[in-house]
């Protein structure tokens, strides 16, 4: 494969200027990110008296030392929940990719510092996200159990619809018959409807004196009985191995409970890869540092989309498909810690495209095509690649910074609708691996085509430079006044702005972190870490179906 050549000034000033502007927004992401995440100290000293630990310290007590753990969905939930004291921070429960006895796995822990780690509609999407990446990659699946249940305060959030807490349990008994081990330790509570989870699992272990499993507890058993029973004789440890047959491993501590983990996962035995190729890998050509000085400080500046993917992928190599042709999305093959990948890119700056000679035969003028855009030709280009890949069994990398589809006549007339549906035919009925980076922006349906939540991504993360909506908050604020008739002129500037207020709030990456639209906002510099690390998820689940189109309109 051929090297990018990079053009990239390191000491012009637009280069500082972006790069100040990126160190900018991951100061505001770490102090976010420490907020939000930090505990309550006065909370986890009563929680180490009690002989526990929070979540994120049981996660660091079982995987091996020195390896990556990729969190997922961390800001889940951030800035909402505002009614509840205290928020609900990283929706009451921790899910990470990480490696533990050698094997890559997911974890999910409920976090026992928030609300006692009972359930609201957040915490549901996110167990979810966490099942849905272990059944996808073929991953074990490790339950760290210490919940109270549904937060009954809005258990309509949490109850009957098809995404909410049954589909949890629904998804124990699909993975079980799929074959992925599913290891649960009981650490604390586990109530009610939540108790099928560990009960569901492949094996299960409590732990003495803290660990509680029941479908009722003590106060509802005598409401609805007339009983009166402690909580160690309906549900304890104790019971649950030596009386009730629900356990299998009785536990003296949390210490005990880590080695258990340790040593379920690490018996578990190789399976079939999915054997994409693999080569030694080579770091980029260029210094990944570089990466943060080529987005620009400004919403409209522009910029080349390949001095990314230099700094991204093995060696700086890129073997570029179609490179004179469809030019608003870059697509091409590379290699990404040695695994073969495709990989489709928003160009971030504007193009030329040939034109052909008039009926005389004179030459015209080039079209100019507005960066970030999807005109009929890139998306044909795109669709023509997706394809390939399929073919090929090559997973694929797309980087977002799409305004969305061109319109107006000359689009319209060129068929673009027909072109775009074609594009978004092929991303949804694509059956390899996926991956999707925001590195900008991931607007209407350039989102779809460009492999969205919506379209099944293993991972998909943002830079801190993403914004996301249905389209621009100028475009939709003019868009919106064009129908508000009757307002004044002061009415009408009011509710512009308004509008822009309320789409700069939705449109920030924070936002859609907190509702699981991305698994995380990442440094632009982790990129190629998180990517690797997805390949060799990935790679675990060998099951590749048929690539299938059905009827496309041409």
């Amino acid at each position: 494969m051929k090297r990018i050549e990079s053009h990239l000034d390191v000491k012009a000033e637009s280069y500082r200027l972006n790069r100040n502007y990126m160190l900018t927004l991951l100061t505001e992401l770490q102090e976010k990110a420490n907020r939000f995440l930090q505990p309550n100290p006065r909370s986890l000293e009563k929680l180490h008296k009690r002989h526990k630990y929070s979540a994120r310290e049981r996660i660091q007590h079982v995987v091996d030392p020195g390896t990556e753990v990729l969190e997922i969905g961390r800001f889940a939930a951030y800035d909402m929940y505002k009614e509840v004291p205290g928020g609900y921070p990283y929706a009451g429960t921790v899910v990470v990719i990480a490696t533990i006895s050698g094997k890559k796995v997911v974890i999910m822990a409920n976090e026992p510092l928030v609300k006692s780690g009972s359930w609201v509609n957040l915490t549901c999407k996110k167990n979810l996200r966490a099942q849905e990446i272990a059944m996808d990659n073929h991953l074990p699946i490790v339950y760290m159990v210490d919940s109270a249940g549904v937060f009954l305060e809005r258990q309509w959030e949490v109850f009957p619809d098809k995404e909410h807490f049954g589909r949890i349990f629904r998804n124990n008994a699909k993975m079980a018959a799929m074959g992925i081990p599913q290891i649960s330790c009981v650490f604390g509570w586990c109530v009610a409807g939540g108790a099928y989870l560990p009960g569901m699992s492949s094996s299960l272990s409590m732990i003495k004196g803290n660990a509680s499993m029941f479908l009722a507890g003590p106060f509802l058993v005598k409401s609805a009985l007339g009983q009166d029973v402690d909580i160690e004789m309906l549900g304890g440890a104790h019971m649950h191995n030596a009386i009730s047959g629900v356990a299998d491993q009785f536990l003296e501590n949390e210490e005990a409970a880590f080695q258990w983990i340790r040593d379920e996962v690490a018996l578990i035995g190789e399976r079939p890869r999915a054997g994409f190729d693999r080569t030694a890998p080579e770091e980029p050509a260029y210094d990944p540092e570089e990466i943060l000085g080529i987005v620009p400080s400004e919403p409209t500046g522009t910029y080349e989309m390949r001095e990314i993917i230099a700094r991204i992928v093995d060696g700086s190599r890129f073997e570029e498909f179609k490179p004179l042709w469809g030019q608003t999305i870059v697509t091409g093959f590379a290699r990404i810690g040695g695994y073969a990948v495709g990989i489709v890119a928003n160009q971030g700056k504007p193009v030329k495209k040939e034109m052909p000679p008039d009926p005389y035969g004179r030459p015209q003028p080039p079209q100019i095509q507005m960066g970030n855009v999807i005109y009929s030709d890139s998306a044909n280009k795109a669709s023509h690649f997706i394809m390939l890949c399929n073919e090929r069994k090559i997973p694929l990398i797309f980087l977002h910074d799409v305004t969305g589809f061109m319109v107006g006549r000359q689009a319209e007339t060129g068929g673009i609708i027909q072109d775009g549906a074609q594009f978004v035919n092929v991303q949804a009925n694509s059956v390899v691996p996926k991956f999707s980076v925001v590195v900008r922006n991931s607007y209407g349906a350039g989102n779809y085509a460009m492999c969205g939540k919506a379209y099944d991504p293993r991972l998909i993360f943002a830079w801190p430079t993403a914004r996301i909506a249905v389209m621009e908050g100028e475009i939709a604020a003019n868009t919106i006044l064009l129908t508000k008739k009757n307002l004044s002129d002061e009415e009408k500037a009011a509710l512009k702005e308004e509008i822009k207020k309320r789409y700069r709030e939705e449109t920030s990456p924070y936002f859609s972190a907190a509702r699981l639209v991305v698994d995380d906002i990442v440094d632009p510099r982790d990129t190629r870490k998180w990517l690797i690390e997805g390949l060799e998820m990935a790679d675990h689940n060998p099951n590749i179906p048929e690539f299938k189109t059905g009827v496309m309109r041409m």
